[in-house]
């Protein structure tokens, strides 16, 4: 696993073996169980993760991933005033790259599974119309990393729209990294730059 602050994508994840009595608790409100449900499957990928390679992680992760996040949400908050000018056939081909882009990030930090520990904290904040979980990555031999997701209901399910790792907002990092390419060039420079993102990610 190669993980760091700087990681796009890095989410918790849970002991597929036993889970402890305060994660099993987690379990009861739907926000935290939508993370133990992702969290399974990224440590199954993990595990498997060199035998299945780089392309064969993204095709195990690219469905559960999609099924966790709001993508469009994400990128169009990542996008930010600039939006709104842009056509749909833009917003779709950006969800589309946004969406290469956490998948690629997930397939090159946990490409394999050296015995790290996710845990979920079974009390959920509830925030206006959003959820708060909170959860906690512990890599081995290395200091335990926060990891907090902000969730809202999307067609009756919740769904990540923002990770923050420690006190860094994902979304936050991604509209000051979309800044130059959307000066630069509109959503045509933006989408070749989340292109080269990924591309590099698969290298």
């Amino acid at each position: 696993m190669r993980f760091g602050l700087n990681a796009f994508a890095a989410f918790a994840l849970v002991s597929v073996v036993a889970l402890p009595p305060a994660v099993e608790a987690a379990q009861s409100d739907p926000a935290a169980a939508r993370i133990e449900a992702f969290n399974r499957s990224l440590v199954e990928v993990m595990k498997q993760g060199p035998a299945l390679g780089a392309a064969g992680r993204i095709r195990r992760l690219e469905p559960v991933v999609q099924d966790t996040f709001n993508l469009s949400l994400m990128t169009r908050y990542s996008v930010g005033p600039s939006w709104a000018t842009m056509s749909e056939s833009d917003h779709q081909a950006l969800i589309r790259a946004f969406t290469r882009l956490t998948v690629a990030s997930y397939a090159h930090n946990f490409d394999r599974f050296d015995g790290e520990r996710f845990d979920v904290d079974p009390t959920v904040q509830t925030r206006g119309l959003d959820k708060v979980v909170s959860s906690h990555l512990t890599p081995r031999g290395r200091a335990r990393v926060d990891l907090t997701y902000r969730m809202r209901l999307d067609g009756g399910e919740w769904k990540v729209v923002d990770v923050y790792y420690g006190a860094i907002s994902q979304l936050t990092t991604r509209r000051s990294d979309f800044a130059a390419p959307l000066a630069s060039g509109g959503a045509r420079a933006l989408l070749a730059h989340l292109e080269a993102a990924s591309d590099k990610l698969l290298q």
